[in-house]
């Protein structure tokens, strides 16, 4: 059986727009993913490690543990062995309380693939693949995101060709999520129910075609 770590945010944990309530585990990208595999008899267990508001690389001001590199290395050993590490993270970097662009987050993105490739493994075990996600284009923060996210849709101008660059030069794999779907209407940042069963179907179709499993089904 492969194994592949979802490493994100909100909008893999799968909140609902407009609420704080989650999506369960089968509607939700990751779950879509694994349940997608399954059905092209692709042996694979699907393992979430997604924190509201975390970030790349930077701490929260008001809530602890939400810098992304932190504990990271950890997660790798803890859940090893790995096939797969997929990175879809950068949106909170452009949060109101920092004053980031896309090229700063991607360069959070390239730490993050360091420290992955980095992590202490068993002897024999294999190094994971990579695949990096640029996150769907935030638009017009609304709701409950409106102040927490003003500005953001102008910070993060950039971030997808930011992303893949980053991603060529570490010879991880790209998706660019804003080829197939885009943010909520609701809340303009996370991801409506319809949007988790697009983005998870198209993510599967990658990572087959990229051949980032074992031969073995």
């Amino acid at each position: 059986m492969d194994q592949i770590l979802v490493y994100g945010d909100s909008l893999t944990w799968g909140i609902i727009p407009g609420t704080r309530k989650r999506l369960s585990f089968e509607k939700r990208w990751p779950g879509i993913l694994e349940n997608s595999l399954h059905s092209k008899n692709h042996n694979v267990r699907v393992i979430e490690n997604c924190l509201n508001g975390r970030r790349t690389v930077w701490d929260d001001p008001f809530k602890a543990g939400r810098d992304g590199s932190q504990s990271l290395a950890e997660v790798i050993e803890m859940n090893s062995p790995l096939q797969l590490v997929i990175l879809m993270l950068g949106q909170n970097d452009f949060q109101c309380t920092h004053d980031h662009n896309a090229l700063l987050s991607a360069q959070g993105v390239n730490k993050l693939i360091s420290i992955i490739q980095q992590a202490p493994i068993e002897p024999g075990m294999p190094a994971p693949k990579i695949l990096v996600i640029a996150p769907p284009q935030i638009i017009k923060p609304m709701g409950i995101m409106a102040t927490k996210f003003e500005g953001a849709a102008a910070r993060c101008l950039g971030l997808s060709a930011a992303l893949e660059a980053i991603a060529q030069e570490n010879s991880t794999d790209f998706f660019d999520s804003n080829s197939v779907t885009t943010t909520s209407l609701v809340d303009g940042v996370h991801l409506d129910e319809n949007q988790h069963q697009v983005l998870g179907e198209a993510i599967a179709n990658k990572v087959i075609d990229c051949q980032l499993l074992s031969i073995d089904k």
